[in-house]
């Protein structure tokens, strides 16, 4: 085995992992959340993704740095995963994902990309007991006899990436706020992780913030992947245990991917009662997304997103789906969130 070198860089998805002594590389094949070394080409541009802290953090080249293998289905930005037999040592991969998802490239759209660039797999990191490390070692479990709380919960889903659920969320957390409810629990339930979102909800307030990485996963694809189910459930009953005046829920990528379906079966075992807040880019989509929640059995409480952005486009999404609509970018409206 190779002794890595103190201080190398390390991507967000590995912000929970806290091994002991020197970390050892050995050239085994790399899996899903296995802590791995990658090196960048000294002939290459450098890269940018996201270190533990959530900052921006550039790859320079000939730099050999920490990251994980994993999947991304993303319906804007970028499409990959882990071959068959997972990565193997020597070979060449794709950075998919600012928080240092690595795997086989499929495809990407047409928007930049900082973070996308090829590395070379180096080996699994291993601690000074010489087991591999998986940031599966490192993740939230739910305690024996934990007890739901109560707490009410509001799901933020969307019908595409980039839509403003997050901007949602926090719009959601801020009213919870502004009526005295002091701890609010946020979960980023699907999708790619990202530290730097998890932050904007601890910097407006929330008391805990969770996403995929929290409870073992560097992202939740790929669709329909077996097991996820559990993995949702272990997620809300530890967030769900915690005492608490809220619980927000948001849903990464569209209501289609990232087994949202899934998550949301499991939320609505748990809450049934849960308000639902719809974002669309416009009327139709909205539309169209209410009635596919209203084929899960849910329905939406409020609809906000760009579909609200003039009073023309509010109007006409309210007309069409008969359900309130607010822009929740502006600080208004907040009464009707809850």
């Amino acid at each position: 085995m190779k002794v890595l070198a103190a201080g190398l860089k390390r991507t967000s998805a590995l912000r929970r992992v806290a091994a002991k002594g020197e970390l050892r590389c050995a050239e085994a094949r790399g899996r899903e959340g296995d802590v791995c070394a990658f090196e960048l080409a000294s002939t290459a541009s450098p890269i940018a993704v996201e270190a533990v802290t959530g900052r921006p953090m550039m790859l320079a080249p000939g730099d050999v740095f920490l990251a994980t293998a994993g999947y991304r289905e993303s319906t804007r930005w970028v499409v990959g995963g882990i071959p068959d037999g997972g990565l193997v040592p020597g070979s060449d991969y794709w950075v998919l994902a600012e928080s240092g998802v690595v795997g086989d490239f499929v495809g990407h759209s047409p928007r930049a990309k900082s973070h996308l660039g090829q590395v070379k797999f180096l080996g699994v990191a291993s601690g000074d007991d010489g087991q591999a490390l998986n940031i599966r070692q490192f993740a939230e479990t739910p305690k024996a006899r934990a007890k739901d709380q109560g707490a009410p919960a509001f799901l933020v889903v969307g019908t595409s990436a980039e839509v403003g659920k997050t901007t949602a969320g926090i719009a959601v957390l801020r009213a919870l706020r502004l009526k005295g409810q002091s701890t609010v629990i946020a979960l980023k339930a699907t999708g790619t992780s990202s530290f730097t979102e998890l932050a904007s909800y601890l910097d407006f307030g929330a008391t805990r913030a969770f996403d995929c990485v929290d409870f073992g996963l560097p992202t939740t694809y790929p669709s329909g992947r077996d097991g996820i189910a559990s993995i949702f459930e272990g997620g809300l009953e530890v967030c769900l245990a915690i005492a608490a005046d809220a619980v927000i829920v948001e849903c990464g990528g569209d209501m289609l991917g990232a087994n949202v379906p899934v998550l949301l079966t499991c939320l609505k075992q748990r809450r049934p009662d849960a308000k639902v807040i719809l974002v669309a880019a416009d009327a139709p989509g909205a539309l169209g997304g209410q009635r596919l929640l209203q084929d899960m059995g849910l329905s939406p409480t409020l609809i906000a997103g760009p579909c609200t952005d003039t009073p023309t486009l509010r109007q006409r999404t309210e007309a069409v789906c008969g359900v309130p609509a607010i822009n929740l970018s502006r600080d208004d409206g907040y009464d009707e969130l809850l």
